[in-house]
């Protein structure tokens, strides 16, 4: 079995292919604001690499978020048309737990995306166990949460937070793709965005109604 694998849902590119349990070839880049720009060039230069074509994949898995909603909907348009037009099945992950689990620690694990104003999107992990669902909260919150769990804990990001210690997160795509691979496939119009808040947009016309 092949799987494609796929995330955009920061200023990285992720990109995987996984056959018969072992990872033929991947690209770990960061974009920024070309994101969109690149993100199919460096597709097709993955699937070139190893003489594939799109059909020749079986399954594809693509993080629905959290994270930037611009990067988010590059991957889950990409994987959405690409699953429909070729009748692949199709799975989605969030990148919180693609974060934990690319973490090999004996530790509380607490991926981490900066969701600004002093809100973060955060998990909480030990081994196979979810400690804390994924969610949107203040960051003073998580914090107080973890110092009374009474556990050593690390934190997983690409971000930076000034008064926090952050490793740095690179995904491990082999490990990711084998523990999510056999996950039920979803019709590829039902797959949705991730995102556990509402847009800026949304909330000011939310609040805008509830004025009125």
């Amino acid at each position: 079995m092949k799987v494609f694998y796929i995330d955009t849902s920061s200023s990285y590119l992720y990109i995987g292919i996984v056959e018969d349990c072992k990872l033929k070839g991947s690209l770990k880049k960061e974009y920024g604001t070309n994101l969109s720009k690149y993100t199919m060039d460096e597709i097709a230069k993955l699937f070139s690499s190893l003489s594939l074509k799109p059909n020749d994949i079986d399954k594809i898995i693509v993080v629905s978020g959290p994270g930037s909603y611009t990067g988010i909907r590059i991957g889950m348009t990409i994987a959405k048309i690409y699953a429909f037009a070729l009748q692949k099945e199709i799975i989605t992950i969030t990148s919180l737990d693609a974060m934990a689990l690319s973490l090999d620690v004996d530790k509380v694990i607490v991926p981490l995306i900066d969701a600004r104003r002093g809100f973060v999107y955060a998990g909480v992990y030990y081994k196979d166990t979810v400690l804390m669902p994924n969610q949107y909260l203040k960051l003073d919150d998580l914090c107080t949460y973890l110092d009374k769990l009474n556990k050593d804990y690390v934190f997983i990001s690409n971000n930076s937070f000034p008064t926090l210690k952050v490793l740095p997160y690179s995904p491990d795509i082999l490990k990711i793709v084998l523990k999510y691979q056999d996950k039920e496939s979803i019709n590829p119009h039902l797959v949705e965005p991730t995102y556990f808040k509402l847009t800026e947009a949304e909330e000011n016309l939310r609040n805008s109604q509830d004025d009125n």
